[in-house]
């Protein structure tokens, strides 16, 4: 490593350093919760509310960084002190509900009237994207504490981080593609594992349309793309798979290009508009950006595919066995914050939510964003289904592509619909 390098590399973590040392927190362990009392427990609920303020704002100023390998740093450890104050409130709001304490912390009196008897933390990864919106909106809104759940959010920059950490218990639910769920548990990750994988689907989580061949403003066929280099998340994943199969029905074998594994959305976003690879899947609404910057989009795998299922939530059968209630109530909030999302009235707010928690996206983008994501025709279901067919479509393409080769046709082995219909059982909440 260059000197130059060294020195940046100390620069950016001095940076993230300092920006995570200024944010206060309480040094008293959770083991000491129960033996608090109520005046107690409210002033830890009222650092614990004041910590997650402050890393919500550590992370979006941590844009603001020049340096880029410390906006990813910052952004990160930023998150993990937020997703800690976070489980820190649970339990103390636990703790105050059994002892009976009148709720009587500043933040806590803002907090929705109707909040359960018992809060459930749950930790959630995800790629950030405007795909999140409704756990934004959800947890801004209440409509997780009203389901009995409290919700942090981690982004991730990868697949491979993302489902080592769901299977071996870092994190409780996985925003992904269920591809990733098959390819897990058919022993085909990207990367080895603790625990065995023992996942499974829950619930959909994208609209149709989903993804995009986005090229170079040079690229405008697929014969320009021969030779050239195409950004993927990592080399066995679905995505790589419907890059494939898109390339085949464009008339080019794999062999004509290269593929390179770049990370998650925003990795491969940033480098087609730096021109770093002439061509990558983007998700709506970033197609649409792409095509605003003189990008072009040469296919739609829809309509290459058919059906298609690609974002799904995810969990572990025994986090899922033992936290039924849990389980329901976030997927039943998710359903509510999509509804919400998707009334017209809400439209000013749902974009202020929007760009309040992507600070790098623009006015109109985030109009964008609401016309593409939560129109009645092709928008988010607020009814969060799987596509079975869609289900069928992603392991033919793995039987296809996949390593070691599988046949695998049974679709209900990677997901459990019974947490779903729990949640549209559940009765609504008031203010919800």
């Amino acid at each position: 490593m260059s000197k130059v390098s060294k020195l940046l590399l100390s620069f950016s973590l001095a940076l993230t350093i300092t920006g995570c040392a200024s944010i206060q927190r309480s040094d008293m362990p959770e083991s000491r919760f129960s033996s608090l009392d109520c005046p107690a427990i409210a002033g830890q609920l009222d650092q614990a509310q004041s910590t997650q303020k402050h890393a919500a704002e550590a992370k979006r100023s941590s844009w603001k960084v020049i340096i880029p390998i410390a906006i990813g740093v910052r952004y990160f450890n930023a998150s993990h002190v937020e997703n800690e104050a976070g489980k820190r409130e649970a339990h103390l709001l636990q703790e105050q509900q059994a002892k009976g304490c009148t709720q009587t912390s500043g933040a806590t009196e803002s907090a929705p009237s109707m909040a359960p008897n018992k809060m459930t933390p749950i930790s959630v990864i995800s790629f950030p994207s405007p795909h999140d919106w409704p756990i934004w909106v959800a947890q801004e809104r209440g409509y997780f504490n009203r389901n009995g759940v409290a919700v942090s959010l981690t982004p991730t920059v990868d697949s491979k981080f993302q489902l080592a950490g769901l299977i071996d218990g870092k994190f409780d639910i996985a925003m992904t593609g269920i591809d990733n769920v098959v390819a897990y548990m058919e022993g085909q990750g990207e990367t080895p594992t603790q625990a065995t994988p023992d996942i499974f689907a829950f619930m959909g989580a994208s609209n149709q349309g989903f993804l995009r061949l986005a090229t170079s403003p040079e690229v405008k066929s697929f014969n320009d793309l021969k030779g050239k280099k195409l950004s993927v998340d990592a080399l066995t994943t679905g995505y790589a798979f419907v890059l494939r199969k898109v390339l085949e029905e464009g008339g080019l074998k794999s062999s004509d290009v290269e593929f390179v594994s770049v990370g998650g959305l925003r990795q491969r976003f940033e480098a087609l508009m730096d021109k770093k690879q002439a061509g990558t899947l983007l998700i709506s609404p970033l197609h649409a950006a792409a095509q605003q910057r003189g990008f072009n989009i040469l296919a739609n795998a829809e309509d290459v595919l058919g059906h298609y299922q690609a974002s799904v939530g995810a969990a572990r059968r025994d986090w899922a066995k033992h936290n039924e209630a849990a389980l329901a109530g976030y997927i039943r909030a998710y359903m509510d914050a999509i509804a919400w999302l998707r009334n017209p009235a809400n439209e000013a707010e749902a974009i202020s939510i929007l760009s309040k928690n992507m600070p790098s996206m623009t006015q109109p983008m985030a109009a964008q964003a609401y016309e593409v994501l939560l129109n009645s025709d092709n928008g988010l279901d607020p009814r969060a289904q799987l596509d079975i067919d869609g289900i069928e479509t992603v392991l033919a393409l793995r039987s296809e592509y996949g390593q070691p080769r599988k046949y695998l046709v049974e679709a209900g082995k990677y997901y459990d619909l019974q947490y779903h219909a729990e949640a549209i059982g559940l009765k609504k909440q008031p203010g919800s």
